[in-house]
């Protein structure tokens, strides 16, 4: 029986201790780079809303715009009545992407300690502030009874940042509730107006009576501000960041389609929102709806330093937040640069 001297027996289990260890380390390394791009995910699940604020989105999915982008990637969809539903089921990983409004899109940012980015924007303006016929200044909104989607979405923070600002904080009941129940509510005299996203303000106002004491646009330079804004998870943007960015390609399609083709355009949403509501919009309501927003790629990125202080302001959380890698709009920008279209840039929000 051949024998072997031990000094050389230890040197060949080291050697092959490091063998095994270079290999284990090469098949962490392979694995923390397949982990960082995968490549298109097997399944995307989009958020939205049934609003008319929401437009790119019904469009993207009705069309099929977002479907051609995304080839073999399954679609599926979920919709939400207002933005902390919806963070809720993006952080609880049931949800991919979210379209959503600019304050939760800030809030999950934080609550998650940077597990989302802000990738796109999808439509800018579409809130007012509808009231009674009577209600004809800001100071007889004390002791009324007004609206909003849901506690700590953009409508909810926007009336509560307007309330602090004319010291009418705790002098005016701030009501949580869903869009449809709103106009419900308005018609029976049980609240007194809402701050309320499209179609709902206009509902307020061609179906019910109301009518607008702030539109939130004159609150902004040029009337813009993000109303909606598109966010990811940040695991899905770095594990399919090709998906992303086939998504947003579907997103930009939907809106030029939607400013070619505006009364189709309406069509279109008015339909899906029959399917995901239960009805449709008068062609009226329709109407005012579609004037009072602006389709658009751009989140308005500079707004967002002022809407994180909004939030402190509102009550909705006691400091500011920081939102150095809040965005990343690398994906989107492929997309501009295709179309020969600007860049998205917002250093203050890089990482």
């Amino acid at each position: 029986m051949r024998t072997f001297p031990r000094t050389r027996l230890l040197v060949s289990a080291l050697a092959a201790l490091t063998t095994v260890g270079l290999l284990a380390g090469c098949s962490r390394a392979d694995r923390t780079e397949a982990k960082a791009n995968e490549g298109a995910a097997a399944e995307v699940r989009v958020g939205f809303f049934p609003n008319v604020t929401h437009t790119p989105a019904l469009i993207g999915v009705k069309k099929n715009f977002f479907a051609q982008n995304l080839g073999s990637t399954k679609l599926t969809t979920q919709t939400f009545n207002a933005g902390p539903s919806e963070v809720n089921a993006l952080l609880g990983g049931s949800l991919d992407v979210a379209f959503i409004g600019s304050g939760p899109a800030i809030n999950a940012y934080t609550k998650s300690k940077g597990a989302i980015q802000l990738v796109s924007g999808a439509v800018s303006g579409g809130a007012q502030l509808v009231v009674k016929p009577e209600i004809t200044s800001v100071d007889q909104l004390k002791g009324r009874t007004i609206a909003t989607p849901q506690l700590a979405n953009t409508q909810d923070v926007a009336l509560k940042k307007f309330l602090s600002e004319h010291k009418l904080t705790g002098q005016v009941n701030v009501t949580n509730t869903d869009n449809p129940k709103t106009l419900d509510a308005f018609r029976k005299g049980d609240v007194d107006g809402g701050w309320l996203p499209e179609p709902w303000s206009s509902r307020l106002v061609n179906d019910a009576g109301a009518k607008v004491l702030v539109d939130e646009k004159s609150l902004w330079p040029q009337g813009r501000f993000p109303t909606t804004v598109v966010i990811v998870r940040s695991e899905f943007l770095k594990q399919h960041p090709g998906t992303v960015q086939a998504l947003l390609k579907g997103e930009l399609q939907a809106i030029d389609w939607a400013k070619q083709n505006p009364a189709e355009a309406k069509t279109v949403v008015n339909g899906a929102l029959k399917e995901l509501s239960g009805s449709a919009l008068s062609p009226a309501v329709l109407d005012r709806a579609f004037s009072n927003i602006e389709l658009t790629t751009d989140p308005v990125p500079a707004q967002f330093p002022q809407l994180a202080k909004d939030s402190v302001t509102a009550g909705v959380v006691d400091s500011v937040a920081d939102l150095k890698g809040f965005a990343d709009f690398g994906p989107l920008n492929e997309v501009l640069k295709a179309q020969q279209l600007p860049a998205i840039a917002a250093p203050e929000l890089a990482k």
